[in-house]
């Protein structure tokens, strides 16, 4: 784990992108969704309040969360799940004395699956138990404050259809969760690509100055974030991933190729283990049409 500060009150807790580090030999969700491709969790800290926005891959991942930041002072703690997705719940039950803040569409999803993900049978081992669930449950947009620091939670389709982002007007900055990735998105729900790029739109106008995903560049994270065109490089990589429905030369194209352009503007840093993902991308964008 490496604790990173993007921006003042903002703490990122990243594991991930270390050669050879595996969480197990054989085959689980920590190692092939979390860990080979880098992830953060995010504490938005001002006092001694802070919003913990995901939970991170493991108990032990989270509970390095709760005591480097009871080390700098916070005593009351809110976390926020940006979706229903292992890699960003796992650590929930560290903060169970805690309000657990989902949208409605999370809960849903949380609470219908609660005994596979408990069993480990959901995505495969390891389980996640116990599991729990949100404690607040919001629809479209819920604004609180963190100590002296105002944030904005949406809720969107983008990646998956119980997205939350977290919005600090006053700071011009947004942590997107799974929404945009680096170096590409991951695709969970083909047959939604089209209301995702056009939900993008949506954080756009936003206009936000620094992006915070939690799949990303360590290095990047750490500088302070990405820019707002982060959110067009994620748009066009669906858009050509859309393409591969029809064009068969297309879905043979190197991910490095096809977003060569964005990689040439500082968009999208490339990273070799991204192109097994876009692999499976066009692999479920073609089955699914």
């Amino acid at each position: 784990m490496r604790v990173l500060r993007p921006a003042d009150g903002i703490v990122a807790f990243y594991d991930g992108r270390i050669e050879g580090h595996r969480f197990a030999p054989q085959p689980n969700w920590v190692d092939d969704g979390a860990l080979s491709l880098g992830i953060a969790s995010y504490a938005i800290v001002s006092g001694d309040e802070a919003l913990v926005y995901d939970t991170h891959i493991s108990l032990e991942d989270a509970t390095l969360i709760r005591s480097t930041l009871q080390d700098e002072g916070v005593r009351r703690f809110t976390v926020v799940l940006s979706h229903r997705h292992l890699d960003h719940i796992a650590g929930t039950a560290v903060f169970a004395d805690c309000e657990v803040i989902a949208c409605h569409r999370t809960a849903e999803h949380l609470a219908r699956d609660r005994a596979a993900i408990e069993a480990g049978t959901l995505e495969g081992p390891p389980p996640i138990d116990p599991l729990v669930l949100p404690t607040s449950v919001f629809s479209g947009r819920l604004a609180l404050d963190v100590g002296q620091m105002h944030v904005e939670l949406l809720q969107t389709n983008i990646h998956s259809d119980d997205a939350t982002v977290a919005w600090l007007p006053e700071q011009r900055l947004l942590l997107c969760g799974d929404t945009m990735e680096d170096t590409v998105t991951y695709v969970d729900e083909p047959e939604s690509l089209a209301v995702h790029r056009a939900n993008l739109d949506e954080l756009w106008d936003l206009a936000p100055e620094r992006i915070l995903p939690n799949h990303g560049d360590p290095d990047v994270i750490a500088s302070g974030g990405y820019p707002l065109s982060l959110i067009r490089a994620t748009q066009e990589y669906i858009t050509a991933l859309e393409r591969c429905r029809t064009d068969v030369a297309l879905r043979d194209a190197l991910l490095r190729e096809l977003i060569a352009e964005r990689l040439r503007d500082g968009s999208l840093h490339y990273f070799a283990p991204y192109e097994d993902v876009h692999r499976q991308n066009v692999a479920a964008v073609v089955a699914a049409s």
